[in-house]
């Protein structure tokens, strides 16, 4: 079933890196079922690229562009008729292991498949607080399908029709409340420089869009429910979103 001119490689999974020698292993592993696993790192300095290489990984560095440019770079180097993306902090079950390999078999005529996805915050498994369910495009035909060129919160774009599949993706995106402390910094910065390209941003708004992501989060997608840990995850969509707007202001006030 495989292309002629792809050295007989029918799924390729690809997963772009940085510093993620605690997680790296354990995402190769569950994609074993792949025919070649690809990871794109751009400058680790811990051990993430010897235990990709050690997986059996192909391993490429290059410079951080950007979420959606990496994904991009790390498509390019792929050459199954398939591609799975696959984030470090995610695994796949054996059950959807089976479910892909069965599904690229007989696709019809979907180019893409959505994967519902269920993510931990400091080790409990979050059904609401917006978090569940969580459909993700991960699963789509080489060539039909590109990632957006955002350099945050990046999305597959597909040409074709799109089907969604059973199974789930585990997420482990916050293991300890540091790592959370992390990602609002990093995420708020990168959000930040997209945010002043469109539009001036008022000293007041981080303010309010903060408030709003908090009862958003909690109240209105029923974050409560969550326990103790749906209330800190709240708290820090509404840090997020407050520093995302904060900084795209002091960035305005610096051109001004």
């Amino acid at each position: 079933m495989a292309s002629d001119d792809n050295g007989g490689i029918r799924l390729s999974a690809i997963v772009i890196a940085r510093n993620e020698a605690g997680n790296i292993a354990g995402c190769l592993d569950s994609v074993a079922f792949c025919d070649e696993r690809i990871v794109v790192d751009c400058g680790s300095d811990d051990d993430t690229v010897a235990l990709a290489q050690a997986a059996g990984a192909r391993v490429v560095v290059n410079p951080w562009p950007g979420f959606g440019p990496q994904k991009n770079f790390a498509l390019s180097l792929a050459r199954g008729d398939w591609v799975l993306s696959i984030d470090a902090d995610e695994r796949v079950g054996a059950a959807l292991a089976r479910e892909i390999v069965a599904k690229i078999a007989d696709a019809g005529t979907s180019d893409g498949f959505e994967i519902n996805r269920l993510s931990t915050f400091l080790g409990r498994p979050m059904r609401h607080s917006g978090w569940f369910p969580d459909y993700v495009l991960r699963l789509f035909r080489r060539g039909r399908a590109r990632f957006s060129d955002d350099l945050v919160h990046e999305r597959v774009v597909c040409a074709g029709p799109v089907g969604r599949l059973r199974g789930v993706i585990d997420h482990h995106p916050v293991e300890r409340l540091e790592d959370a402390l992390r990602r609002v910094d990093s995420y708020s910065t990168a959000g930040a420089h997209g945010l002043a390209a469109k539009r001036p941003v008022s000293f007041m708004s981080g303010v309010t869009h903060g408030l709003w992501s908090f009862l958003r989060a909690y109240v209105l997608r029923l974050g409560f429910l969550d326990g103790r840990e749906g209330f800190l995850l709240a708290v820090a969509n509404a840090e997020g979103t407050y520093y995302r707007y904060m900084k795209a202001w002091l960035a305005g006030r610096r051109r001004d």
